[in-house]
């Protein structure tokens, strides 16, 4: 990636970062499954969604409702998958070239703000409501024409376009595919990778942080 010349006025770019296994070096929805779940059930229900045979919300509902324990020994779980060393330095270095930084997560959501807060970063994410234990959903689109996924990242990036914003998405998952095909750059890596390379979406393929603040900021 050394040399890589994008030819973006960051002053004018909004960056949207994933969070699981993009913020964080594994997804930290697979690691609560594996930890609290019936694997057979909850894999059975991710591999419907990689063929398409289930949508993203509803995946996320039946696997949540495999999920055990309370929400003390929940976010305890989440917090052992550890952030990319350069996730801070991305983002102040971003910011401080200009540009706008936000955190789209379709996944379970409720761990995202503890990690993002202390940046004070716009996240759009799902939550849970632990009193009641429903998996919610407060970044849904209901006019977005698919209207299947739990946070529409599409939208963020729409609106980021319309007020004349160049848009960069960095994502490794299948939920950032919709996204990926309206951003107008994409870092990808893991699933995300593999499918912009099937489907010949243009993107710059990356292991962690480190390779993306090397190609924006050098």
């Amino acid at each position: 990636m050394p040399g890589l010349d994008l030819d973006l006025d960051l002053e004018r770019t909004a960056v949207f970062l994933d969070f699981d296994g993009t913020i964080t070096v594994d997804d930290v929805g697979i690691h609560l499954l594996e930890r609290t779940a019936p694997r057979d059930a909850w894999w059975a229900l991710h591999q419907q969604y990689e063929r398409g045979e289930l949508e993203s919300r509803d995946c996320l509902v039946e696997q949540w409702d495999l999920v055990e324990g309370d929400e003390a020994t929940l976010r305890a779980i989440a917090a052992e998958v550890p952030v990319d060393a350069s996730f801070e330095s991305l983002v102040h270095g971003l910011r401080a070239a200009g540009a706008r930084v936000a955190v789209v997560s379709d996944g379970f959501g409720f761990y995202v703000p503890a990690v993002c807060a202390p940046l004070d970063l716009d996240v759009y994410t799902n939550d849970v409501d632990f009193a009641s234990r429903a998996l919610v959903f407060p970044y849904e689109d209901r006019c977005c024409p698919c209207s299947s996924c739990g946070v529409c990242k599409q939208a963020p990036i729409k609106d980021a376009r319309y007020e004349g914003f160049t848009t960069v998405l960095v994502g490794d998952g299948l939920s950032d595919r919709k996204a990926a095909g309206l951003a107008d750059v994409v870092f990808a890596k893991g699933p995300l990778a593999r499918w912009c390379r099937l489907g010949g979406v243009p993107a710059v393929e990356f292991d962690t942080l480190a390779d993306v603040h090397e190609a924006l900021l050098g």
